[in-house]
């Protein structure tokens, strides 16, 4: 008989511009002139003119930022992080 699993469902947080500016020590301005470099992931849509980021990728990139990686290292990471956008349920 197999068991019941009481786990819940991973959840990926959403976070704010302003919480995302804290997290990665970063203002405004600089975090989207790092998307335009390809350095940060694009935000996502979360309704009306609101956007926000996956957790998970700002916690990878300041991981790949804390292990020392390149900037050529962050590129290739963030576009790995938005094409596993794609595989969201």
């Amino acid at each position: 008989m197999a068991m019941k699993s009481n786990a819940l469902p991973y959840i990926n947080t959403l976070y704010r511009r302003s919480t995302v500016e804290q997290a990665i020590g970063k203002s405004r301005s600089t975090i989207y002139r790092e998307i335009q470099k390809g350095l940060f992931t694009k935000p996502v849509s979360i309704g009306g003119d609101r956007v926000a980021w996956p957790a998970n990728e700002i916690q990878a990139i300041n991981q790949a930022r804390i292990a020392g990686k390149s900037d050529a290292d962050i590129k290739l990471l963030v576009i790995e992080l938005e094409a596993l956008r794609g595989g969201a349920i």
